[in-house]
């Protein structure tokens, strides 16, 4: 079985967030109304929404799970509501407008997922003036946290694993967000909810936003500790808050600081993000201030995923705006396939014409009908 099938079981027994998305959907979807699943996965929102009585659903999924969704809808009796849309939303059209868009693109920290660009540009194209979507709005919670097994991953590249210096790394690990699990006994004072937002109208835009944190027992300052509280609908919350007791099963995120701080109860740290939800990179920067020390220089520590990122120098050369891009033979084979789909040749003229044209490319005829399968699905219509 995939492993992305695996993952859907996950969610899937997840019953905090079934239930949550059950009852928003009950309260938002009314008898008759027309509903866009954005990102449907195995369809189940939707199966959710034709429950509680929509007229038509609109089930739109980029990968092969659609076959699956088609399947569990046709297992379930729904097959004369629900359409299943191949693609991103984004490169989709309706036939009607929407009364609810609906999706669980939320990620752990309420971003990473593509909510926000998805559900601006559905809202955009897709929505009736007077419709909702599920969620409405998103809040990002924020905490200091103890973790030192974690803040270890980070350090570790400071050693000498196998007797080689792998200090290059070290500065990728403390740009980096890592999902955890976090407990309440991992957390050094209060959290706060700095920021709330509207996914289906901040589209691409940067969000910007400050906090202070009050530390509230002695311990040792590791990093930041975020999560989500994804307002549902008007009666109905769901977040993955290690405070909740209705958590629903999905990690949290930390963000390390460059080195561990020791604090104690009445020191404060002021922290500063901004969140890039299309590139899906967080900027953090933390000021600590010690309460027995409040003349004292603030300890400031700056971090960015950004920094975290793998690029290669060669892929960085190619972005620069004097960069005079040429294509490679592969790309010239790319170039090819779409050439011939024009409309007036079957795909085994396709392969067969791929082959002769690059020979040196291919070495069978089946290897360049791979090669054009994988062109065609992304690119045909």
């Amino acid at each position: 079985m995939s492993l992305v099938v695996d993952e859907h079981r996950h969610y899937l027994e997840d019953q905090v967030r079934l239930t949550a998305f059950r009852r928003a959907i009950q309260e938002s979807v009314m008898p008759g109304a027309v509903v866009v699943d954005l990102g449907s996965g195995t369809g189940v929102l939707g199966l959710l929404a034709c429950q509680a009585g929509a007229k038509r659903v609109y089930s739109i999924e980029e990968s092969g799970l659609i076959q699956l969704a088609r399947d569990m809808c046709q297992a379930n009796g729904f097959a004369d509501r629900i359409r299943f849309i191949k693609g991103l939303s984004t490169r989709v059209d309706l036939p009607e407008p929407a009364d609810v868009i609906l999706a669980d693109q939320i990620g752990h920290f309420g971003f990473e997922a593509g909510l926000f660009e998805y559900f601006s540009d559905a809202r955009r194209r897709f929505l009736k003036p007077s419709g909702v979507t599920i969620p409405q709005r998103i809040t990002f919670c924020i905490a200091p946290v103890e973790h030192g097994p974690l803040w270890q991953q980070v350090e570790f590249w400071n050693g000498s694993p196998a007797g080689f210096d792998v200090h290059p790394a070290r500065a990728l690990a403390s740009n980096t967000g890592y999902p955890v699990k976090l407990l309440p006994e991992q957390l050094l004072g209060s959290s706060v909810e700095p920021f709330s937002v509207d996914p289906s109208t901040s589209g691409s835009h940067p969000l910007h936003f400050g906090c202070t944190l009050q530390i509230t027992r002695t311990g040792t300052l590791h990093g930041l500790g975020c999560w989500f509280m994804a307002q549902l609908s008007p009666s109905v919350t769901m977040s993955n808050s290690p405070l909740s007791e209705q958590r629903v099963d999905r990690r949290n995120v930390f963000f390390p600081l460059d080195r561990p701080v020791p604090v104690q109860a009445g020191d404060s740290v002021t922290v500063t993000m901004q969140i890039l939800p299309v590139q899906i990179a967080v900027t953090w920067k933390v000021d600590i201030r010690k309460k027995d020390c409040p003349e004292a220089e603030l300890l400031r520590f700056t971090h960015s995923t950004l920094k975290g990122m793998l690029i290669a120098r060669e892929d960085l050369q190619r972005t620069h705006p004097a960069f005079v891009p040429t294509l490679s033979p592969w790309g010239t084979a790319r170039l090819t396939v779409l050439t011939l789909c024009d409309g007036t040749r079957p795909l085994a003229q396709i392969e067969r014409e791929l082959l002769r044209r690059h020979p040196d490319l291919f070495r069978s005829l089946s290897n360049a009908a791979t090669f054009v399968a994988e062109v065609v699905t992304r690119y045909s219509v």
